[in-house]
């Protein structure tokens, strides 16, 4: 799973700005979540082709007993138990305060992995100001400044370096020459939206062979089964726990362990709520799972519990607020009748299979050519993109390389028409899919005059 790293420390010493760096402020991330405090946020950030998740805190005073400080004490600590390293925040510039020594008590009695930035230290790197910060105990300050972009790079390598990513490209062809490997499921949603029914009804059907097994990081759970032959491996997003024989899941909602879940499944189904519709929440969760890449299924839960009325008012709400999933199957169903998931099986196995096909050169090139004679890109002044062929970059999802002239003028409008050419002719739902194209070098633009 993908690390997590939380950012702590006094107000105003540059967590956000520290963030926002690391993130790259990706806002289709980024955000708030209902039932969170303002100040606690989570994003997705890279190193190279190092994938982690950065929570940003608030303002930190661990031994504020009450007010909306000691609400941001409560989400900090949170977050801190949430990760897998802290990263403490100082101002160089302020210089050291009893409230920065508060904080590293706080950290050190948490018994986590601690990096301690000292920030604004711009023209600071050999100031004997950074010798003060020895004093709380975390170790070596290492000098940044945030809003300057300097010693970013050197934090994020000391951070990420005891972490094993393994290798992508291997996990990718491992899965690609093992049509029998389990299917990492996901179910996200947000709270009290039925994951736990409906976990508990796949997990109760006489046909599911199931056992738990402790996840690799804190609470994340694993739980290998098998449905009519095929495996799986669910990645609990509810706190699923085992008492005895008998499963129970209790409705605890994480942000960090289902963004972790997310980015590890194959496919996610996405539960929603009939009765209350399409939330914030909900549109953040399936913003993440499209810019995951990872194919998806949304269940519409309570479906029997709604009249015709609210019924319609849902659709459009799905129609507008998730059209970024129109790919998605949506199926209606009703977790604690068990109505409706046989259907949702079915349009699982079909999407991690649009996400795992595989698609042939020659096929792509005669797609792509016939796709240019029904409609051609549009001119760029004299040139205009010509197409010369095509070939399959990557699954799950599915990713398509087109190689030709003056291709870094072909619009998105025009790469989302190549995409509608694409489903049609391998029957894809359920999955996204990427466009990628590359322009041949014309050995002519160096001429000398």
């Amino acid at each position: 799973m993908k690390p997590v790293i939380a950012i702590v420390g006094r107000a105003n010493v540059g967590k956000s700005t520290l963030f926002n760096r690391i993130t790259k402020s990706r806002d289709a991330i980024v955000a708030d979540f209902a039932g969170l405090t303002r100040d606690r946020h989570y994003g997705d950030a890279k190193l190279g082709r190092r994938e982690f998740i950065v929570v940003d805190t608030g303002g930190f005073e661990p031994d504020k007993p009450t007010g909306v400080v000691a609400e941001m004490a409560k989400q900090t600590k949170q977050a801190v138990a949430e990760a897998d390293l802290v990263i403490f925040v100082v101002d160089v510039r302020a210089g050291l305060s009893a409230q920065d020594h508060d904080i590293a008590r706080f950290l050190r009695q948490q018994q986590k992995r601690v990096l301690l930035a000292a920030n604004k230290a711009e023209g600071m790197v050999d100031s004997p100001a950074l010798g003060e910060f020895h004093e709380l105990g975390i170790g070596e300050p290492l000098p940044i400044s945030s809003a300057h972009g300097q010693g970013i790079r050197s934090l994020l390598e000391a951070a990420l370096e005891p972490f094993d990513f393994g290798d992508e490209e291997d996990d990718a062809a491992a899965e690609t020459e093992d049509p029998d490997r389990p299917i990492r499921l996901a179910v996200a949603g947000r709270p009290n939206v039925g994951k736990s029914t409906l976990i508990n009804a796949w997990l109760g059907e006489e046909r599911l062979v199931a056992f738990d097994q402790p996840g690799t990081t804190r609470d994340a759970i694993h739980v290998p089964f098998e449905k009519d032959g095929r495996r799986f491996d669910l990645i609990d997003t509810a706190g699923l726990r085992r008492k005895g024989k008998v499963f129970e899941a209790i409705e605890k909602f994480s942000v960090v362990k289902t963004l972790q879940a997310i980015a590890e499944a194959n496919v996610v189904l996405l539960l929603v709520d009939a009765t209350l519709g399409i939330s914030d929440q909900d549109a953040h969760i399936a913003g993440y799972i499209l810019e995951s890449g990872r194919a998806v299924v949304i269940a519409v839960n309570k479906w029997d519990a709604t009249d015709a009325y609210q019924r319609q008012q849902l659709e459009r709400s799905i129609e507008t607020r998730l059209t970024f999933l129109k790919f998605a199957p949506v199926l209606h169903i009703s977790a604690i009748r068990r109505q409706g998931l046989g259907a949702v099986w079915k349009a699982l196995l079909q999407a991690h299979a649009s996400a795992t096909v595989k698609m042939s050169t020659p096929v792509l090139t005669r797609l792509v050519h016939e796709a240019a004679e029904h409609q051609a890109p549009r001119r760029a002044g004299h040139f205009r993109p010509k197409m010369r062929y095509a070939h399959q970059g990557g699954m799950n999802p599915p990713r398509v390389i087109i190689h030709g002239t003056a291709l870094e003028h072909v619009t998105d409008q025009y790469k989302r028409y190549l995409e509608g050419r694409l489903r049609e002719h391998f029957k894809l739902v359920g999955t996204p899919i990427r466009i990628e194209v590359r322009s041949a070098k014309n050995p002519f633009d160096e001429r000398g005059d």
